[in-house]
């Protein structure tokens, strides 16, 4: 599926082929909140790097979240390059080295009608804000951390690929 995405003030526009287009996971931990708005649910959809398409370059920044490591309590930095429009701060895209092949738009960034999820997964649920109350439906799954589950394997388990 052809998912063609712009920030809110339109300076950067891109295009990515997605066969796993359904936006489905709900993402409540620090980094989403901190990079994605409010309470967090930075919800991502995967896409092939190779047919990534941008316009606007020049107005793109990329941030790479610290990552409090809990059992040594240093910081590290994520891997995953966070891009964003440096005019007005809306979340595009991450890229992450570990997996080349794929980059993820931000659901909130996509302006071609996406696909309505049968289920959610629910991810990271131990690191939501005290004051964020989930929306879970009766399909949903929830996770305190990370499902075992992949995007790609999330939508083969649910016939869904496009």
């Amino acid at each position: 599926m052809l998912l063609e995405g712009s920030c809110h003030c339109q300076a950067v526009t891109f295009s990515v082929n997605a066969s796993h287009p359904y936006p489905f996971n709900i993402c409540y931990c620090q980094v989403s909140r901190k990079t994605s708005g409010s309470g967090g649910f930075a919800i991502n959809i995967a896409g092939s790097t190779e047919t990534l398409k941008v316009t606007g370059k020049q107005h793109i920044s990329v941030y790479q979240a610290a990552i409090l490591n809990e059992s040594t309590q240093q910081k590290i930095t994520s891997q995953g390059k966070r891009h964003f429009c440096s005019l007005c701060g809306s979340p595009l895209y991450i890229w992450d080295p570990r997996w080349p092949e794929l980059v993820h738009p931000h659901a909130s960034a996509i302006d071609t009608p996406l696909p309505i999820p049968p289920e959610k997964t629910h991810l990271m649920l131990n690191y939501k804000a005290n004051w964020v109350t989930p929306c879970v439906s009766d399909n949903d799954q929830q996770f305190s951390e990370y499902p075992s589950e992949s995007i790609q394997h999330w939508h083969q388990r649910l016939s869904l690929e496009k």
